[in-house]
């Protein structure tokens, strides 16, 4: 019986010690959390708007284990209350920069409504369309052309040109073109040194547009009623500068269209392009035409005329047999060729044992007039050669068989013969001039005889 009280007290002190060591642990580490959290601030509890300034105070508690609790369940939810509010606060600011961001980005690509594409660094578009539009035979294969600049880029939407891809260096160059009128183009932004480094032009103006190649049949030319009955024709001019000039001459002077035979070079060049000015798009323009196709294009009836240079060594008698009413031969002046196309090849008298290759061919003979003489009395058609084999066979046989004269400009003694641009400037604002001067004749007499009709 002694021994089992013993054991018995043994056992109740090892469970009191461990009960006290735990309670002492539990005290311990709860008593610093009780002084931990009784350092902090009461915990504030904000309600919304009908109770706003109203604070929950913890209520006393008087054992201090369901305090303790307390206290650590209010700092818990303090503190998830605390780390939500900070999530939510940090999602806020972050979608509103989202949203102020993506403002920005379509504010930024947009210029009045019309949105545009930015060219990434690695972007080749540039480079491909202009390496395009500057081949002749990928022009004419894909049907594009390159305009370069804000003048002839507005003179071609002002004509009805669809564009296709136009490349600006900043938003102001593209201000500066109609923007209503290019709704179904595409528009990307690029560098500066990209549109420098495809320029043609030394100063470039920082901006390139593509255009699907225009038909003349349907543009809308802004100096069609001021057109006279006079038409060009370019024969073999391989000069871009002097095609462009010839051009941009046939505009200025209101004429009714301007035709290129075969072996002219492209007029969608770029060099043609900047020379003639945006001519392209002020007159119709028919390329790469057949002398059958030349006179489906005249106006019925017509009068040819061609320019002629001499190139004969002595002036004086030069001018003395252009004026002399005598016929000369085509062939004894510069710009006729003495080469013709095989095609409507015509011969005379040909002796097959002759030297040489053409001596039996027989040249057309047209009469000589000054180009200050009357010879624009009718819808007129004026032929330019080109400066390195002159007029073709065909374009003087055109004349001969229409009644038409070869125009002489004199020039002074030992001094070349004008090129073939200036020579068309010369020729054919005296065309205009003749012309007009016939149309207001006929008005004058039209309106007499209206008179005497009705007095």
């Amino acid at each position: 019986m002694a021994a089992y009280t013993r054991s018995m007290i043994c056992l109740i002190s090892m469970i009191e010690r461990h009960a006290f060591l735990t309670t002492r642990s539990c005290v311990t580490v709860e008593s610093k959390r009780y002084v931990r959290g009784l350092r902090r601030k009461p915990v504030r509890v904000l309600f919304p708007e009908n109770e706003t300034g109203k604070v929950v105070k913890v209520p006393q508690i008087q054992s201090d284990e369901p305090k303790i609790q307390r206290e650590t369940k209010g700092r818990i939810i303090s503190a998830g209350t605390q780390h939500h509010e900070e999530r939510n606060s940090v999602r806020t600011r972050t979608d509103e920069q989202s949203a102020t961001k993506h403002a920005f980005t379509v504010t930024k690509n947009e210029v009045d409504g019309l949105r545009y594409e930015r060219a990434s660094p690695g972007d080749k578009r540039l480079a491909r369309l202009v390496s395009v539009a500057r081949s002749r035979t990928f022009r004419d294969h894909q049907g594009k052309i390159l305009l370069e600049g804000r003048r002839l880029i507005c003179d071609a939407l002002d004509a009805g040109a669809k564009p296709q891809t136009v490349f600006f260096s900043t938003v102001d160059r593209l201000r500066e073109l109609p923007l209503d009128k290019l709704r179904r183009a595409t528009l990307v932004k690029v560098k500066f040194e990209d549109i420098k480094l495809w320029s043609d032009v030394v100063a470039p103006q920082g901006v390139i547009a593509i255009f699907s190649r225009p038909d003349p049949a349907r543009l809308n030319f802004a100096s069609k009623g001021h057109s006279v009955p006079l038409s060009l024709i370019c024969d073999n001019i391989r000069d871009p500068g002097n095609l462009g000039t010839m051009l941009r001459c046939a505009a200025a002077a209101g004429c009714h269209n301007a035709l290129l035979t075969k072996g002219c070079v492209d007029v969608w060049e770029p060099k043609v392009l900047r020379a003639a000015m945006g001519a392209h798009f002020r007159l119709p323009i028919y390329p790469s035409l057949d002398w059958d196709d030349v006179e489906n294009h005249l106006p019925k009836p017509v009068t040819v005329h061609v320019a002629d240079s001499s190139g004969s060594p002595d002036r004086s008698r030069e001018v003395e047999v252009n004026v002399s009413p005598e016929p000369s031969k085509a062939g004894d002046y510069g710009w006729v060729s003495s080469r013709p196309n095989r095609k409507n090849m015509e011969y005379e008298d040909y002796d097959s044992d002759s030297d040489s290759e053409h001596e039996g061919l027989s040249l057309p003979r047209v009469d000589t007039k000054l180009y200050y003489d009357s010879w624009a009395q009718s819808p007129t058609a004026l032929v330019i050669g080109g400066e390195t084999n002159g007029l073709s066979l065909e374009a003087v046989q055109l004349a001969e068989k229409t009644d038409g004269h070869r125009l002489f400009i004199p020039v002074v003694p030992d001094v070349d013969s004008l090129n073939s641009a200036m020579a068309a400037s010369i020729l054919l604002f005296e065309g205009r001039k003749q012309l007009l001067k016939l149309l207001q004749t006929s008005g004058k007499k039209r309106q007499c005889k209206a008179e005497r009709q009705f007095p």
